[in-house]
Formats: structure tokens, sequence, C-alpha cells
């Protein structure tokens, strides 16, 4: 074991880039973004833009932070110092179970995905596999776990980048279309660029937020990483204008190739783009890149999750045990407590509906659950950020790293998400979502006080 119970520098700023950008773009993009384009039709395209620049916001709210105060799980550390340890404690629970919430959904969806390859394996097979294989990629040091989430997210990345060139070819020179260019008239020609009005792009923005999850990822390898103050500021400003590329080119893709009205039937945009191109091994391809999404989803869940783990157990809010870190880096028993409770919960999916009728309504619920905690993070960054800022005068003065628009931008930010929530609140899909992570925080924060936590010495506290 490590006697000082310390993480190592590992994380090179290669595995900075793309653990952040492969933590952002997940299944939701490759499978979900037909559920977002029927709230919204073509104006999708704008949702994804608005969402991408706040969330850019928040990244240098943190990175403004981060430069300075580089350690792992730094933004739940940032909400219990600024503003209060209740904050750092609901983030960091937040993230933990946003994060074994998505490892769950991910193992859940390994197994569906080889389905198509593998149509009479069980379901659960896949799934124990990737949970053991990842799990061992964590154990063996944090640069076994930087290397499996760069190859993942470059799959991911050159996948995209593929179909949105394919796509440009059957839009502008009508590759794969008998040479007739399809042009941009599905932009307008069905209903409209904006179909659903204003109320459907409204709607839309809270599953386009949900796709985002994952961005502050880097606030939790910031401790970890070498050479924190360059690789974070690179990090944080090369990624976002790639999400915004990935994002809003797939989506431009898609919405122009295909009327938006007739993606329902078409079965993944994906899939039918490279199939219509002449890539006949397309459905294969796509099955492919979806399944390493999914390991990518549950790779960095036990990453961030465990690091949280740690966080709490260092502060005597969760067992001591959980502190000890190996000597490659590594804290073990939270690596193996995330990973067993993402395969718990993912057997338990496959058990509960053989017992108990309507049980795996019960778990979609509890996927669906993870947006509000999944936004917690990025409400503590802005706060926190107001709070740094002002208790740090003289650092701010000369910092290199600065937030753009500084605390104005901040509260516009704020707003935004706030809106957000509102519209989830009023839309039935996404009402019951909001409304159980309303009961976890509230849980956690009475749980908080009932424990005495409160009472914790300043140095006790996140």
């Amino acid at each position: 074991m490590n006697e000082n119970n310390e993480l190592q520098r590992g994380l090179g700023a290669r595995q900075m880039r793309m653990i952040a950008l492969g933590g952002t773009i997940g299944v939701g993009l490759f499978m979900g973004a037909t559920s977002t384009i029927k709230w919204t039709g073509p104006s999708v395209i704008f949702a994804y833009l608005i969402a991408g620049i706040f969330l850019f916001l928040v990244m240098r709210a943190m990175g403004e932070m981060v430069y300075l105060h580089p350690t792992s799980g730094s933004f739940a550390n940032f909400a219990s110092d600024y503003i209060h340890p209740v904050a750092g404690y609901l983030t960091a629970w937040s993230n933990i179970f946003q994060w074994v919430v998505v490892g769950m959904s991910e193992v859940i969806a390994v197994g569906e995905y080889m389905n198509y390859w593998f149509p009479d394996l069980p379901q659960w097979i896949p799934g124990v596999i990737v949970v053991l294989l990842l799990a061992g990629a964590n154990l063996v040091s944090v640069k076994a776990f930087g290397e499996f989430e760069f190859w993942f997210a470059m799959i991911k990345v050159v996948t995209i980048i593929l179909m949105i060139v394919a796509g440009f070819g059957l839009i502008f020179f009508g590759l794969g279309n008998g040479g007739e260019a399809i042009g941009l008239s599905n932009l307008w020609s069905h209903g409209g660029f904006f179909p659903n009005g204003w109320v459907g792009f409204f709607f839309a923005l809270s599953i386009v937020i949900g796709s985002y999850q994952g961005v502050e990822l880097i606030g939790i390898t910031a401790g970890e990483t070498k050479d924190p103050q360059k690789n974070i500021k690179s990090a944080v400003n090369g990624v976002i204008w790639r999400i915004l590329i990935f994002y809003i080119g797939a989506i431009f893709v898609i919405v122009t190739v295909y009327p938006w009205d007739e993606l329902g039937n078409i079965g993944s945009p994906f899939v039918a783009t490279f199939a219509k191109v002449g890539i006949t091994f397309a459905a294969g391809l796509i099955n492919f890149v979806v399944l390493t999404a999914a390991m990518s989803g549950c790779n960095s869940g036990i990453f961030s999750a465990s690091r949280m783990t740690l966080n709490l157990s260092q502060k005597g809010m969760l067992p001591k045990f959980f502190t000890k870190v190996m000597k490659n880096g590594v804290p073990v028993w939270t690596v193996v407590a995330i990973a067993v409770g993402i395969l718990i919960g993912a057997l338990l999916n496959v058990i509960l509906p053989l017992f108990i009728k309507g049980a795996d309504s019960v778990f979609v619920y509890v996927y669906s659950a993870s947006i509000l905690p999944g936004m917690v993070p990025w409400f503590m960054i802005l706060i926190s950020h107001l709070r740094f800022r002002k208790n740090h005068p003289e650092e701010i003065e000369g910092h290199p790293f600065k937030m753009p628009g500084g605390a104005f931008t901040n509260y516009i930010t704020m707003a935004f998400f706030i809106m957000v929530l509102i519209g989830m609140l009023f839309n039935k899909e996404t009402v019951v979502s909001v409304v159980i992570g309303i009961v976890f925080l509230s849980f956690m924060t009475l749980f908080f006080f009932i424990k005495g936590y409160h009472k914790l010495s300043k140095d006790q506290q996140l």
C-alpha cells in the first residue's frame, strides 16, 4: 500500500483532452439523437450550440479555480470551502450517484449491443465481463484508465468525423445519391426550422443538457495530471470547440440529409448515413462504436465515482478503509466498491423483473434521475467560482486563465440552467426524473445533518 495514501500524477495532456471529450460524447449522441430532434426539429442544432456555450463557461469557471488548486475531486472541495460543507457533500454524492447510474445503464446497454452478434447470449454475461475488465484497468494505474479512455474516445471521434464527411458528400456532392446533391432544403421544408415552436425547443434543451454531462470530469482528473496548470488550460480550451464541432456537425448532417419527421422510421441515422454512401457493414460498425461508447461511460463512471468516494472517506464521511491507496496510486477499495455497485445494479435490472411486475420501469426512472444530480456539480462550480473571486482578489488580478465575462457570465449561466430545470418540471417525460433527483438530494442533505457532519472541524470537511 501507498504509505501516505496519495494519488499519483499519471495522466498526460493527450489523455486529459480525450477524457474530457470522451466523457461527454457518449451513447446519447449515437442512439439518442432522434429523441432530441423529435421535440424541436432542425432547430435542435441551436439547442446543442446554446448548451455547449454555457457548458464552456462552466468549464472555464472550474478551470480558473483548478488552475490554482489542482486536486482530485476538486469541485467538491471548492463547494465545501466556498459555499458550505453540505454543498461539498452533496456535490460528491451527486457525482457518485450520477456515474454509478450511468455505469449501470452502460453495462446493461453492452449486453443489448452484444446481442447483435450473439443473439442467444444472456445479456448479463457481457456486462459482468466488461465491469471486471474496466475495474481491472482502473486498478492497474491511473495511466491504464487514461489509456483505455483515450482509445475509447478516439473510436467515437473518428466515427463522428467519418459520418460528417460522408454527410457533407451527400449534401453537397450527391455521394451515394446518384450524384444528386441533397442540398439544405430539409432544414426548412417540413414545417420550418422550428416545427414545434419555442415550446418544443425549450423541452429539447433538458435532453440536450443531459448529453453534455461528464464534461466536468477534468476537475476530478486534476489531482492525477502531470503539469496540471498547462494540461488543464489546454484541455478546457481545446475540448469545447471539439465538442461543438462533433455534436453540431453530426446533428447538422442528420437533419439535413433526412427529413426530421421521418427519422423515427430509419433506425440509427448514423447507420443510415453510412449505408447510403455505400458502406455495407454500417450497422455492424455503429454497433461496435456504441459498444465502445458504453464501455467508455462505464470506465469514466468507475474512475470518477471512486475518486469522490475517496474524498468522502478521507474526511470521515465514509469508512476509513476506503482511504487505502496502492503503491501505483490507485484507491483500491473505492474502485472495487463502485465496480461492485455498478455490477449489482446491472444484475438487479435483469433479476427483479422476473419476480416483480413493473420493476424494469423503476430502473428507467432511476437512470433518468441522474440528470438533476448531474447538474449539481455545475451549479456548485459556478457558485464556488463567485466566492473564489471574492475571497482571492489578489490571485484573480494576474490570473492567466480567467473566466470570460467574470461574474456576469456566471449569473447568466446559472439562470440558463434554472430555466432548463423549470422546463423539465412542465414536461411529462422529464418531470419524474427531476422529482427523484430532488428526493435524492433532500435525503442526502438530511443525512448530512443527522450524522453531525456539519460539526466536523474545518480540516475534516470536504
